[in-house]
């Protein structure tokens, strides 16, 4: 087993990451000008309730680890757009962009994070990862 595998099975070390990938979500959301929904369906969340318990106090709770999986996921992309594109505006607009590559089939990269499947968050960091020369 990974170390990574290992602390996402740990209760303590899940706990220590759900805030602070919590917080640092929420803050990649301001960044991305996402609403409520669109961050509901980022995190795989779909009570409300618990969202917005989420939003008010990050270190309420010890998140799944797919969530956690999710925020890896968010978390590595918000930063795959900081390297590739440095101007903050330009990474930060680019995620609603129409994009040409086949991956998006004209589609924004947003749009394709949004269909709900864990599976399509990997495949835009993959492609981010990609382009910067990481696989």
């Amino acid at each position: 087993m990974t170390n990574a595998n290992a602390a996402l099975n740990s209760a303590q070390s899940r706990k220590t990451m759900s805030g602070a990938g919590l917080r640092t979500f929420f803050n990649i959301a301001d960044l991305w000008k996402l609403n409520g929904k669109e961050c509901m369906t980022l995190l795989g969340v779909t009570n409300e309730s618990t969202y917005y318990k989420w939003k008010k106090n990050p270190d309420c709770c010890t998140l799944a680890r797919d969530t956690l999986e999710r925020l890896s996921y968010i978390l590595g992309i918000y930063k795959a757009l900081q390297i590739l594109l440095p101007r903050e505006d330009a990474a930060d607009d680019w995620i609603k962009k129409a994009n040409n590559a086949p991956l998006f089939n004209g589609r924004s990269a947003l749009d394709r994070m949004l269909s709900g499947n864990v599976v399509d968050l990997f495949i835009v960091r993959q492609y981010l990862d990609a382009q910067r020369g990481g696989i």
